[in-house]
């Protein structure tokens, strides 16, 4: 399955899996934070322009992970891994403050080749204490029991804390920091993201994504990440660490291979076996192996 591995220069990494991608259908509604707004966003992006902008970067596989809180944003993500072999899998969203429903739902999901994760749009959430509302957490630990990943998008600054909090309460439920929290790089907010995702990074249940780093006012540029790759690397370490592409986000601030160039630059300062987890490792033992091919062996976490 998939096209061959195209090997890191200097690295020796020989699968590259991109961990945070998107695809939409606007001809099939919903998508309803998504308006003429976004310019080149609101269009409909398919599962073939994906394929094509992956190889072009020497990107082997991707995981699908939901743009809507709806249950079709869901089906039609495990309908293109059905249809794609790229595709490594699909983190989808169940109505997670209502617990009899989120565990029907999920019980559905995990009938379907590929479901390998859950997230919920909570910074489009109205509620602040989302995460820590009673049933939210009821539900979680149904998702937790099941061996399936949460994944939190752009946490700071509502949601990081309750990231941290979520995982010292529920244990057994992989949080995945999506976009690294979306630092507040240049800011007086800085040290304040900092100091919370170390305490998210202090819970040996929770990791994060280098991904989604195209950020207001920040130049996209290794040298202008710096920080914020030196702090992920300091406090989570490379075993807990996951590249995405943030596609086709990511666009509104230049093409695919920019974006990957940027983050590859960074990755490439790294050993082999860290190089290694970045690009695939953590993010085969964070969605699971049974969704993978066979191919290289990621070094152990922590």
């Amino acid at each position: 399955m998939g096209r061959a591995a195209t090997p890191v220069a200097g690295a020796g990494v020989t699968l590259r899996v991109d961990a945070h991608l998107h695809l939409w259908n606007l001809e099939s509604g919903g998508y309803g934070w998504l308006g003429p707004q976004h310019g080149p966003l609101h269009r409909s992006f398919s599962p073939e322009e994906a394929r094509q902008e992956l190889a072009t970067s020497g990107v082997d596989r991707a995981i699908l992970v939901q743009a809507d809180d709806t249950l079709a944003d869901t089906r039609a993500m495990l309908d293109a891994a059905h249809n794609n072999d790229w595709i490594a899998g699909v983190v989808g969203w169940i109505r997670l403050d209502t617990p009899e429903e989120a565990a029907r739902q999920l019980h559905d999901w995990l009938d379907k080749p590929g479901f390998c994760g859950i997230r919920h749009l909570v910074h489009d959430d109205p509620r602040d204490d989302f995460l820590a509302l009673p049933a939210v957490r009821e539900s979680l630990k149904g998702v937790a029991a099941a061996g399936i990943p949460f994944d939190v998008p752009d946490a700071w600054p509502r949601h990081l804390w309750a990231a941290a909090d979520l995982a010292e309460a529920i244990p057994e439920l992989t949080v995945v920091i999506d976009h690294l929290g979306k630092p507040p790089l240049g800011t007086p907010d800085e040290a304040s993201w900092r100091a919370q995702l170390a305490r998210c990074a202090a819970l040996p249940n929770t990791v994060a994504k280098v991904s989604g780093l195209r950020l207001p006012g920040v130049p996209y540029t290794a040298a202008a990440l710096r920080h914020a790759w030196d702090a992920a690397l300091e406090i989570f370490g490379p075993a807990r660490l996951m590249y995405g592409g943030d596609w086709p986000v990511s666009t509104l601030g230049g093409n695919y291979a920019d974006t990957q160039a940027v983050l590859q630059e960074l990755i490439g300062t790294l050993d082999h076996a860290d190089a290694l987890n970045i690009w695939s490792g953590t993010a085969r033992r964070t969605y699971g192996h049974a969704i993978w091919d066979q191919g290289e062996t990621a070094q152990p976490g922590p």
